[in-house]
């Protein structure tokens, strides 16, 4: 097997204030129980390193991911980065994200966060409209969200992401794109702009919302991929835009294939090892993570697919990836990916570089499709 990727770690905090009717992510309200938590995380990430005998190699990424990773105090999060990094070596040039929700936010908590080690923002904004953030149950308005952002500048952090979801209830292709432009004016070096679809075991699924149809979709993105572009973003994955050198590399790890531990209630990991590649997912009720976080390990498979599960990833990032990545991280020889590429490249659905397995216009937008045909010559 192939040296293995690099290695990112997933961090979940699974508590909110309120459901949103579109989540489908491991969230639960209430109030966080946090030295509780806060022992739970570091006896998992034990019970992962002495499982996995991941020593020596250093994590190049962290996403503190959730629910609202937000409603934890300054003083978690000094504590668990001390307690990571005494068992973990954390690359010098670490990218450390961390998810905020305006909405519950005090004053100073972003300059904690800051002291604490974070070092990236992803803030969930979804829109600048009342009327839209009360249909998708926002806890904040427009202002607490610009405020958050000037608070994120003043306490030091010069890398953020705004979140914003397009194809709204009601929402017209004007009002998606004057929610880009009040984004665009806060000045964020990423952006994640993302179609709201509705997804099983969410309140939406059970009584869903009236979004625009498919001709009205498609005019917003065209549009919208304009005024970003032209507003110096760059497109680099389905969803994600960055000014130059600002795409988010926790994710690029998570597209490209890499390794990731997952710690917390309901966290995923993958990682390489000497003799098999796995996938796990830890406990996802709060109550039975907490109970007995040392093995918390729900569900534990072999990846028996890389070479398509390398494809399903890669092929979101407008670059692709290279023949030759794909090859080290599948196990797969070079030809046998470039006999199952073939035909989509003569069908103009990715691009003639023989060197990359990369997305033409017309395949991206018809990823799914492209995706499934592909699988289909592998089996």
């Amino acid at each position: 097997m192939a040296a293995a990727p690099p290695l990112s770690l997933y961090i979940h905090v699974p508590w909110c204030v309120r459901k949103c009717p579109y989540c489908d992510f491991n969230s639960h309200e209430g109030d966080p129980p946090e030295p509780a938590y806060l022992n739970a995380l570091l006896a998992d990430l034990d019970q992962d390193l002495a499982r996995f005998q991941l020593a020596g190699r250093p994590v190049e990424t962290v996403f503190i991911g959730g629910g609202t990773p937000s409603l934890m105090s300054a003083r978690f999060y000094r504590d668990l980065f001390a307690g990571l990094r005494e068992r973990l070596p954390l690359a010098d040039d670490a990218e450390i994200t961390l998810e905020a929700n305006p909405g519950t936010l005090e004053a100073g908590r972003f300059a904690g966060f800051r002291e604490a080690g974070i070092n990236r923002l992803s803030i969930g904004v979804q829109s600048f409209q009342p009327a839209h953030l009360q249909a998708l149950g926002r806890i904040h308005g427009p202002d607490e969200a610009r405020a958050a952002v000037r608070e994120a500048r003043a306490a030091g952090f010069d890398n953020f992401n705004l979140d914003l979801m397009h194809a709204l209830p009601g929402q017209t292709t004007g009002q998606a794109l004057d929610d880009l432009r009040a984004a665009l004016a806060l000045e964020p070096t990423h952006l994640s702009w993302y179609e709201l679809t509705i997804e099983p075991n969410t309140a939406f699924y059970r009584a869903p919302p009236t979004q625009p149809d498919g001709d009205d979709r498609a005019d917003t993105e065209e549009a919208g991929f304009a005024l970003l572009a032209e507003a110096g973003f760059r497109r680099y994955e389905v969803s994600a835009f960055a000014r130059p050198g600002r795409a988010c590399r926790h994710n690029l790890n998570y597209w490209r294939f890499g390794d990731y531990l997952g710690i917390g209630a309901g966290a995923h990991g993958k990682l390489t090892l000497p003799d098999r590649r796995l996938r796990y997912q830890k406990t996802r009720l709060p109550a039975h993570y907490l109970a007995d976080p040392a093995t918390a390990r729900r569900h534990e498979t072999d990846i028996e697919a890389p070479l398509q599960e390398a494809l399903l990833n890669g092929l979101r990032l407008l670059d692709g990836v290279s023949v030759d990545a794909l090859a080290a991280r599948s196990g797969e020889t070079a030809a046998t990916i470039q006999d199952a590429l073939a035909p989509f490249r003569a069908q103009g659905l990715l691009v003639e570089n023989v060197d990359r397995a990369a997305c033409t216009a017309l395949g991206l937008r018809h990823l799914d499709t492209v995706l499934e045909r592909l699988f289909e010559r592998l089996v």
